[in-house]
């Protein structure tokens, strides 16, 4: 067989896979300022990302009613949960909401994670992480509590760390603990499972000479996380999603320094190479999670209407 006739067979049994797959690659995802709400990428092959036209679920919840780093995850039984920040400051929760096409949401609610911190300055950027050994949901989100830690280089008000709850059914949740004290200002943190009691989190150093990402490592989803890093991305870097395709993994992050969206590859979380002239992602997108959906659910998101005011 020649090579010819090798390259065509692989295109053909490529295609035909690809058109067999039940799933496809979603990427959540908001607009600046944040005010519209949820909208969706997809990509069938975790590289290049389309728009799906629409917003799928307007902000409603809080004193701000904005939408900022929707992160979410499918459970076992096809249900889409997914989490948001409310607002820059002052609120003291999350905002939630589940559904079973990715259009039509249910129990939309404020998941009140820091009220029992009545100084707690802001909650942000809430990560889902589903636990699937131990069917649980663990949520991360980062939050400032002027002069509950050593003063850094950050201002009181400034200084976060990262805490968690989790959940079975996302009606109780265990009480709100301290996730994650580097001793620096983190923020958008994402818990990756990488094998069997093999966890990476990939953070933003958010202090204000660096303000980029970094990797830690643990065997417990709940860690305790060490062996941080140096960082892998440049400076003014942030939001970090992470998806496997094959044998590597893509951490894609909003550059907001250089106003472009990047990726690097990795197989290790210790070696990173750049990936930008790999992917195509839409401008305007701001990060959000990498999720698998039903390609049943993908067809139908591209047959509603783009107005916004249907939702």
């Amino acid at each position: 067989m020649n090579l010819f006739i090798k390259s065509l067979v692989f295109v053909l049994v490529t295609s035909l896979l690809a058109s067999c797959q039940r799933d496809v690659y979603l990427f959540t995802s908001f607009r600046e300022p944040a005010n519209e709400g949820l909208r969706y990428l997809y990509s069938t092959d975790g590289l290049h990302w389309e728009n799906v036209p629409g917003v799928f679920l307007k902000p409603t919840l809080g004193t701000q009613q904005i939408m900022r780093d929707p992160s979410m995850v499918r459970d076992k039984d096809g249900i889409y949960h997914l989490v948001w920040t409310i607002a820059w400051k002052g609120d003291q929760g999350i905002g939630y909401a589940q559904s079973r096409d990715l259009i039509h949401w249910e129990n939309q609610q404020i998941l009140p994670v820091m009220e029992h911190e009545p100084t707690a300055v802001n909650v942000w950027a809430p990560e889902l992480f589903y636990d699937e050994d131990n069917n649980r949901f663990i949520i991360i989100w980062a939050s400032t509590i002027p002069h509950r830690f050593a003063k850094g280089v950050e201002a009181e008000d400034n200084n976060h760390r990262m805490y968690y709850t989790s959940t079975t059914d996302f009606k109780t949740f265990s009480p709100t603990k301290l996730f994650s004290d580097p001793g620096f200002s983190i923020i958008d943190a994402v818990i990756v499972k990488k094998d069997k009691e093999d966890f990476v989190l990939v953070l933003k150093d958010n202090t204000r000479p660096n303000r980029n990402l970094k990797v830690a490592f643990s065997d417990n989803p709940l860690g305790p996380f060490n062996q941080i890093s140096e960082p892998f991305s440049d400076y003014l870097t942030e939001g970090p999603s992470v998806v496997k395709i094959g044998n590597e993994w893509l951490i894609y992050f909003d550059s907001y320094g250089s106003k472009s969206y990047e990726a690097v590859s990795t197989k290790d979380f210790k070696h990173f190479e750049k990936a930008n002239s790999r992917i195509a992602v839409p401008e305007g997108h701001k990060h959000g999670t990498i999720f698998k959906a039903r390609k049943k659910d993908l067809k139908k998101l591209l047959k509603e209407t783009s107005s916004s005011d249907t939702f």
